[in-house]
């Protein structure tokens, strides 16, 4: 079957199962019908509350905890969610293009990513009514090999399918007005995330860092020397009573995880 007629064989099943509560797992087998993938990922993000799994491969995903830890905040330094709420990208990405300098060696990629298995990674970012967006996620892991160019170029070119049929599916699901707005504190609460200890440059250094820059991108992100970033660096360590990126991680996630009370200010205030 050419690739035009399994498109439009797939196309058709998505459109019949639109009104069926399985239609995300549908959705999922069908680009496995595409491209080989043994790890695709459907996340809804709504304006308010935390991102819901619509449906993914592995109900593990590197272990209960690791999953629990995207979801209640490890979220909010994700590549594909800052691409989102940042710089409101849409469409077709391939993690590989917008991977920050120096991810490897941030806490997130240890605890989570690593954790997640995945060798190559794409997927669609749509957009939604009411600022939701889903995030679907193709990935790849194990012996299977990183996606070929002609696969990558086959997945691009369904995007507007994908955003119809998943924008039909999920505009007709009654949303339900979340009046908690649990997202828009915890991004309002990383905001200001060690603002009530730090010096505001303190505070952009360890925001930076939380986001997978490297003391050289620090520096040229905030055009101050190396050694100058190293400073504030441990004066920030200091005060927050940590020695390493690792343990930044963990205050940050821990933070987070106390913010269902939390109105406005450094959620550290009360933390600490």
């Amino acid at each position: 079957m050419s690739h035009v007629a399994q498109i439009a064989d797939i196309a058709a099943n998505w459109i019949d199962d639109l009104s069926e509560s399985d239609f995300p797992q549908k959705l999922a087998l069908g680009l496995k019908q595409l491209v080989e993938s043994n790890d695709v990922t459907v996340i809804l993000f709504r304006h308010s509350g935390l991102p819901t799994l619509e449906y993914f491969d592995d109900p593990m995903k590197g272990g209960s905890n690791n999953i629990d830890l995207f979801v209640k905040g490890a979220f909010l330094i994700d590549p594909f969610y800052l691409v989102a709420t940042q710089k409101q990208q849409r469409g077709f990405v391939h993690f590989k293009a917008i991977m920050p300098s120096g991810f490897k060696q941030t806490e997130y990629y240890r605890t989570w990513y690593c954790n997640s298995g995945l060798k190559d990674e794409c997927g669609y970012l749509i957009s939604l009514p009411n600022n939701d967006f889903i995030n679907i996620s193709v990935g790849r892991t194990g012996s299977l090999k990183v996606f070929s160019k002609k696969e990558l170029t086959l997945l691009e070119e369904i995007t507007p399918l994908i955003e119809k049929v998943c924008q039909r599916y999920w505009q007709q699901l009654q949303s339900t007005d979340d009046t908690s707005n649990i997202r828009v504190r915890m991004q309002h609460a990383l905001d200001h995330f060690g603002a009530s200890v730090l010096t505001q440059r303190e505070k952009q250094v360890v925001h930076l860092i939380l986001h997978g820059h490297t003391t050289k991108t620090v520096s040229e992100e905030l055009n101050i020397v190396v050694e100058t970033v190293k400073l504030h660096r441990k004066h920030a360590y200091a005060k927050l009573d940590i020695n390493s990126q690792s343990e930044l991680f963990y205050l940050f996630i821990d933070s987070l995880m106390s913010v269902e009370d939390y109105i406005e200010g450094d959620p550290l205030s009360n933390y600490m």
